[in-house]
């Protein structure tokens, strides 16, 4: 009988044993996989990795955050596509690799993965554009958007107010407003943009140029970097460096140019939406009371469209069909309106979502939230042509336009020798 009895007792714990393994494996789908992103190093990154570990509670899976620069980003992801060696699952993709990645096949078309799951991602909430420009490309979804970036105009409203100037709603009004406010004796300028050799210099220009009514490429999708209009827009910028900009901002990429903003150096800049949540965090701004933020000002007669750059999340297509299912699910996971919101409240900058824009919290907290909403309805994401050959574009935009800023040459002669470069890649 005792025999009997501990025998019943083993295979009844023995069942218990193996039911709770098996709810675990239910309540942990994706225990024992690991998730190695790639991921630039924008406000996003650093919150990711703090957020992640709630994915692992959640599914089991690790996730691993690699944070790295622009160019160590685009520079160990190429080799890991070309190469074949699976470093990275999950991969940030600037909105300016799309072409690029859709024509070597670099990652995994989403379409058909974001048809099954479109309830579950609530499409309808998400804005089009950033699914349209941050990731989309011929026909494919080679990254979902994560972090849309509208173009902005950060100022300096005490500095106005003083001047007797109003916001600048026109570029020939930006144009004024920054010379007008410039005060080398004060310490004061009033402009400030990327001037560094390469792509700093080559993206800050692509957008004021576009305000301006230039374009890279002409109506048959060619290059026209020397057109008319781009060789005008130029000089204005050399003209804005030569009277406005800070000593040194020729040398500045992203971090000198908003640190000179954020240290109350500047009147007047023109950047990503992502960086604004740092004006208003006394921790490393000393603008806190005084920053406003609006739209970025076109040319006067010029429709109104703005900027929209930003980053989508990519699988790499080297993965197996498992690896895939397991990519996707964080994608799904980070994109999520919980997740979103608690993403921008740890300070993000990155907006997809109408909701996440129209949260009361998260409007009490960054009062701008409602530019960036009008930006994303008349969002432009191809002023800087999302083309395979962009980034052999940007790179000869980044000489030309540093050398005229150093005063090496003139702008149509830079624009030219551009342009006779830029026609060997078509």
């Amino acid at each position: 009988m005792i025999k009997t009895s501990a025998l019943r007792f083993g295979v009844a714990a023995l069942a218990l044993a193996s039911a709770v393994a098996t709810a675990g494996a239910a309540d942990k789908p994706l225990a024992g996989t690991t998730l190695t992103i790639a991921s630039q190093n924008d406000q996003f990154a650093a919150v990711i990795a703090k957020l992640a570990p709630q994915f692992e509670e959640k599914t089991g899976a690790t996730v691993k955050v690699d944070i790295l620069d622009y160019g160590s980003l685009l520079t160990k992801t190429q080799a890991d596509f070309v190469g074949h060696t699976k470093s990275y699952d999950l991969i940030t993709m600037d909105i300016v690799w799309a072409g690029q990645y859709a024509e070597n096949g670099y990652t995994v078309d989403l379409t058909e993965l974001m048809k099954r799951d479109a309830a579950e991602l609530q499409l309808d909430d998400i804005y089009p554009a950033t699914i349209q420009y941050i990731g989309q490309y011929n026909g494919k979804q080679v990254a979902f958007p994560f972090a849309g970036y509208a173009a902005v105009m950060a100022y300096r409203k005490d500095l106005l107010d003083a001047a007797g100037i109003k916001v600048p709603e026109t570029a020939e009004d930006f144009v004024d407003a920054a010379i007008k406010l410039t005060d080398p004796s004060k310490k004061i300028y009033g402009f400030v943009a990327n001037g560094q050799k390469g792509a700093a210099v080559a993206q800050d220009w692509l957008q004021y140029n576009a305000q301006l009514g230039g374009s890279v490429l002409d109506a048959n999708g060619k290059p026209a970097l020397n057109s008319d209009a781009n060789v005008a827009s130029l000089k204005i910028y050399k003209e804005l460096f030569d009277k406005a900009a800070p000593p040194g901002a020729v040398d500045y990429d992203w971090g000198g140019r908003e640190e000179s903003f954020r240290q109350g150096l500047v009147a007047l800049m023109e950047t990503w939406s992502v960086g604004a949540p740092g004006y208003y965090d006394p921790a490393m701004s000393k603008i806190v009371d005084s920053v406003g933020i609006t739209y970025t000002p076109v040319g006067k007669g010029l429709p109104l469209k703005y900027g929209l750059g930003g980053w989508g999340m990519a699988i790499n297509a080297d993965l197996d069909k498992e690896k895939q299912e397991a990519a996707w699910s964080f994608i799904k996971w980070l994109v999520s309106p919980e997740v979103q919101k608690e993403m921008n409240m740890n300070g993000a900058g990155s907006y997809i979502r109408k909701s996440t824009l129209a949260d009361p919290e998260l409007n009490a907290k960054y009062p701008f939230l409602p530019v960036i909403a009008k930006s994303f309805e008349n969002a432009d994401g191809d002023y800087r042509p999302r083309i395979p050959q962009y980034p052999e574009i940007q790179d000869l935009l980044g000489t030309a336009v540093n050398a005229v800023l150093v005063g090496n040459t003139d702008p149509k002669a830079a624009l030219d020798e551009a342009q006779a470069q830029a026609e060997k890649l078509f």
